[in-house]
């Protein structure tokens, strides 16, 4: 989860309500539309349903708190004044691959077939053979392309099989980016070398590029969580659970209020 941005997705786009039930209610544009958030809620608008797809991040592992999933949905709620329901599927140590099964699975297939809002935060799993190698700066460019490629191909299936089992209906896969994909903080300074914490940085941007990248490829939005952090100040310590690897409180209502700003674009066909 590094301090590079994804330049992407901004934490400031509220636009109208007029845009929100439009973007979800029609549907045959073959353009991203950026929806807007209405400031006035609209009672009687048509219910909106979130699936939350993803690791340990996305479940609120090492918390003890709301996981920001549950946090979007009621800050969703307040913002459109329609009804949001939340289906958080978030599994601790899934891995990309581990995600594209879990969307065969029938059950599954259901809740994000039913979904007009996807919520995909994966990835940084994928990497978890390599840490020691990578925070001991004893890793080389070419000991995680592999595995960066891999990302690509299986992050291109899980927004093609999301598009499939939506088949064709409106619908919204917002796409996180990570902070660092290992420890950050003051665990990782405490713990690793300065080389050691410049490595997970360079391996967090080339992982957002990637997640980035393939997300837009399949008219997908990427969401940046890098500079949202950063913002928070240098040190985001603050914003991490004891473990210094996944976000405590401070750091779910972060994510779920940057990903609220993100509005409500329709994924492309």
């Amino acid at each position: 989860m590094t301090r590079q941005r994804m330049a992407v997705v901004t934490v400031a786009m509220m636009l109208c309500a007029g845009g929100l039930l439009a973007t979800l209610g029609a549907g045959g544009t073959a353009d991203r539309e950026t929806t807007s958030l209405p400031a006035t809620p609209s009672p009687g608008g048509k219910p909106l349903r979130v699936v939350a797809l993803g690791d340990s991040v996305t479940a609120g592992a090492a918390c003890g708190c709301t996981a920001f999933p549950e946090i979007y949905g009621r800050l969703l709620s307040q913002r459109t004044g329609v009804q949001v329901t939340v289906e958080n599927r978030g599994v601790s140590g899934l891995d990309s691959e581990g995600l594209l099964r879990q969307l065969e699975a029938p059950a599954a297939a259901k809740a994000v077939g039913s979904a007009d809002v996807d919520l995909i935060t994966i990835g940084a799993n994928d990497f978890g053979d390599h840490h020691d190698e990578v925070v001991a700066a004893s890793c080389s460019q070419d000991c995680v392309s592999d595995e960066l490629n891999e990302l690509s191909g299986t992050l291109h299936h899980i927004l093609q099989r999301i598009r499939q089992l939506r088949a064709a209906r409106p619908t919204t896969a917002l796409v996180t980016g990570y902070w660092n994909v290992f420890e950050d903080g003051q665990v990782a300074r405490q713990t690793f070398s300065t080389d050691g914490i410049a490595a997970t940085v360079e391996l967090t941007r080339r992982v957002n590029t990637v997640i980035e990248t393939t997300a837009l490829a399949e008219g997908a939005t990427p969401v940046d969580l890098a500079g949202p952090f950063q913002r928070e100040g240098a040190d985001v310590t603050g914003l991490l659970a004891a473990d210094g690897d996944h976000p405590n409180g401070s750091g779910h209502q972060l994510i779920a209020e940057v990903l609220l700003a993100a509005g409500l674009p329709r994924m492309r066909p």
